[in-house]
């Protein structure tokens, strides 16, 4: 007599995971980390200096940072799925209209209106959304998301580059606009859900005990007037102005080295590969440690990577400096929502994380401008490297001082 196995459903959470982990890879890919390589040929082609270029740039972050926190209440009340539906297509609109930017004003208008777009699609929205679906799993699902995306910047810097070659960065710029419609719209419209409940399914697919640190026992008051939740700020605002002012400028930095474009587009775009990499160590490794441990041992590979580039400009050091950089943006990116996660619970997830992504925000969007400005007054790129390996140390001591748990 032949046996039949039933075969569990898949856990629709797992689903808006991978729809997530695509949305995001192409959001950041065409928004991010594409942008790096069309500030040259901007530059060349306008006479806009690089100062202006990134802090038009820089603008768009910091609108998406200040738009940050009604995005999580909203989240928090409403769901992801008509947020970052609407997101998605206003995205679009503004890549388009990028492409067709012939004076300053305008690119810096698109760039703004860009940045409320980005608040709507990009990581909080996503992390927000796990954290509803997942809660023993969580950790897993965060790394299916952000393993996926790591891939972001090792596809679109070299696609990006290609387009820009073919079509010139107005036709290149075009191209992703409208590949970032064709692929973030329908899923997010398709696929994301607000909750496990209404689909009559609980976190993880699974029965659970109730999570402790969630639900209405947090008190957001007291979440922001503790010592924990404003040194981790801090700590991690510091490491997002160390990881964008050189992210940004990666392949000017090169190109001002005497390195061909094309070679530092996928010099770029390897440090895609090592972000996921350096997730996986990660995932394998931070059940044995403490978040404070792993916190610490993040910011020490930040800086020993910025470090690296002050040694010399020699291929060795690059290519030493592309494997702990991209370590260290990778395992960076997971191990904040983790803690926020993990410490507070889902119930308020949205407003606490946008809180700190508020003022990581900040942090990001002057560190482009800022960067832009050094080197339109040294000439180098140096000082700016010196820097942010200072201020990466401090938020090396930052974290030393943290206590384990608020």
């Amino acid at each position: 007599m032949r046996r039949i196995f039933k075969r569990e459903p898949i856990y629709y959470g797992w689903y808006i995971a991978l729809a997530l982990a695509i949305t995001e890879t192409v959001s950041f890919g065409v928004i991010y980390y594409a942008f790096s390589v069309f500030i040259t040929p901007m530059e060349a082609e306008l006479g806009w200096s690089r100062g202006e270029i990134s802090g038009a740039f820089s603008l768009m972050w910091l609108i998406t940072g200040i738009f940050a926190f009604p995005v999580g209440y909203w989240l928090d009340k409403h769901g992801s799925r008509l947020l970052m539906t609407v997101g998605s297509i206003g995205a679009t609109v503004m890549v388009l209209l990028w492409s067709q930017a012939t004076t300053l004003p305008e690119f810096i208008v698109v760039m703004a209106l860009l940045g409320f777009c980005s608040a709507a699609i990009l990581y909080e929205p996503a992390f927000t959304v796990i954290a509803a679906w997942f809660v023993n799993k969580r950790g897993r699902a965060m790394a299916v998301l952000t393993f996926i995306a790591g891939f972001a910047s090792t596809i679109f810097v070299p696609l990006a580059d290609a387009l820009l070659v073919a079509h010139g960065w107005r036709g290149a710029v075009f191209i992703l606009g409208i590949l970032l419609g064709l692929i973030t719209i329908p899923l997010h419209a398709l696929v994301l859900r607000r909750r496990p409940k209404d689909l009559g399914l609980e976190p993880d697919g699974e029965a659970r005990p109730a999570e402790q640190g969630d639900g209405e026992s947090i008190k957001l008051g007291a979440v922001f007037r503790s010592r924990f939740f404003w040194v981790l700020t801090l700590a991690f605002a510091l490491s997002t102005l160390c990881i964008a002012a050189v992210r940004v400028h990666f392949v000017p930095l090169l190109i001002s080295l005497d390195i061909h474009p094309s070679s530092a587009a996928i010099a770029s775009g390897a440090i895609g590969v090592m972000q996921v990499v350096g997730r996986m160590i990660f995932a394998a490794v931070e059940w044995r440690f403490s978040s404070k441990t792993m916190a610490i041992g993040v910011f020490i590979l930040l800086a020993v990577s910025l470090a690296t580039l002050l040694l010399g400009s020699s291929p060795l050091l690059i290519v030493l400096f592309i494997a702990l950089y991209g370590m260290a943006i990778g395992t960076n990116t997971l191990i904040r929502p983790l803690i926020v996660a993990d410490t507070y619970g889902a119930t308020f997830y949205g407003r606490i994380s946008s809180t700190m992504v508020f003022f990581l925000t900040l942090a990001g969007a002057s560190a482009p401008f800022a960067a832009g400005l050094v080197f339109d007054f040294f000439g180098s790129y140096t000082p700016m490297l010196v820097i942010v390996t200072a201020l990466c140390a401090v938020a090396i001591l930052l974290i030393a001082i943290l206590p384990e748990r608020s």
